[in-house]
């Protein structure tokens, strides 16, 4: 753990009494001062299981919990620090106001050790930082969902927590509302200095917010890194799959005259700097990762495909696609382009990189 690290998760385990397998299995990763984690997977993969193990509302089986140099959890040195000695702050899905309190009362709810009028002074700044200075003497119930989650956003940062947990702090409001107050959030947290670790299952909020996306899958990280990354360079199958829209297909690495090429069915890719070499897979034999943005229509091309979908996305069309080989595939295409379901159209792959995964048996 470098010295600027604000957390640090070593092989962090947790099995709850009776279960079959273990909630957490295993976990490392880090965040650094004033970073922003978001955490995301399918429902059960673990990742509010860690975020409580973080707060110290569950005790680690095996592994370290280290904040800012202080050990939290150490089974094997039988440390566990209470979770109100620990200074995190932590939001929830659900706001948890107090209705009968006003606005103001609500914030200053975790800084009456101050006096009165340091109260006052920073219940005032953190409302000023979430923008609601205006919503003091209002009570909860006379806000919109989003004011009372950037309440409940103030709350949670008045006492200056070393760290803040959100736990699906947007999923019960509106699509259009959580992507804004999602990009608000994180630039409430960047003004503050604050680091945080949020959970999440939707990948645009996970985009918008973090600095650093874990990637869980049945108690395991399966990938820490920046949305580029995980995006462009997924770690397994399991990440290729879950972020983003592509498919697999079946290619094969040969040596070629100018080292290694990959043989699809969208026909022969060049562009192989990153690509392993034919021996890392019997007989070269693998699957391709195909990106919607991998591809791109071109009526001049000799590769044809059916259109077997279509989603209309607004500025374009999400096509899904069928090969005279058989394969399917996903493209993006301008909507002015308005093909018809059951049309043949040109396509040709436009990647800057190529992704490679060993063969499905």
């Amino acid at each position: 753990m470098t010295p600027s690290s604000a957390l640090s998760l070593e092989s962090v385990t947790l099995q709850y009494r009776g279960a079959a397998r273990r909630a957490i299995d295993g976990v490392t990763l880090g965040l650094a001062a004033g970073q922003i984690g978001v955490l995301i997977g399918p429902s059960g993969c673990g990742k509010t299981s860690l975020l409580r193990a973080v707060a110290g509302l569950e005790r680690c089986d095996a592994g370290r919990i280290v904040m800012e140099g202080q050990t939290l959890d150490d089974p094997v040195a039988a440390i566990h620090r209470a979770p109100e000695t620990r200074r995190i702050g932590m939001v929830f899905q659900d706001y948890a106001l107090f209705p009968h309190l006003s606005v103001a009362e609500n914030v200053a709810f975790g800084v009456h050790h101050l006096t009165r009028p340091q109260r006052g002074e920073r219940v005032q700044q953190m409302l000023d930082l979430v923008g609601l200075g205006h919503a003091a003497k209002r009570l909860p119930h006379q806000l919109s969902g989003g004011q009372q989650q950037r309440i409940a956003l103030a709350r949670a940062l008045a006492p200056a927590p070393r760290l803040l947990l959100l736990d699906e702090p947007f999923s019960s409001l509106d699509v259009d509302l959580r992507e804004r107050l999602a990009q608000e959030v994180r630039t409430i947290l960047k003004t503050g200095g604050t680091t945080a670790l949020i959970v999440t299952h939707d990948q645009l909020e996970a985009f918008a917010m973090g600095d650093v996306i874990g990637v869980m899958q049945r108690g395991r990280l399966e990938q820490w890194d920046d949305a580029y990354t995980l995006y462009h360079r997924p770690a397994s199958r399991f990440v290729a799959q879950f972020i983003g829209h592509g498919v697999f297909a079946p290619a094969q690495l040969v040596a070629c005259e100018h080292g290694t090429c990959l043989q699809t069915p969208l026909g022969e890719l060049h562009d192989m700097a990153d690509a392993p070499l034919p021996a890392a897979f019997p007989d070269g034999r693998c699957d391709v990762l195909l990106r919607a943005d991998d591809i791109v229509h071109d009526d001049a091309s000799t590769v044809k495909a059916r259109i077997e979908r279509k989603a209309f996305r607004g500025a374009e069309f999400l096509y899904t696609l069928r090969l005279a080989s058989g394969e399917q595939v996903l493209v993006h295409v301008p909507s002015h382009h308005d093909h018809q379901v059951g049309e043949w159209i040109g396509i040709r792959p436009a990647m800057d990189h190529v992704v490679t995964f060993a063969r499905n048996p």
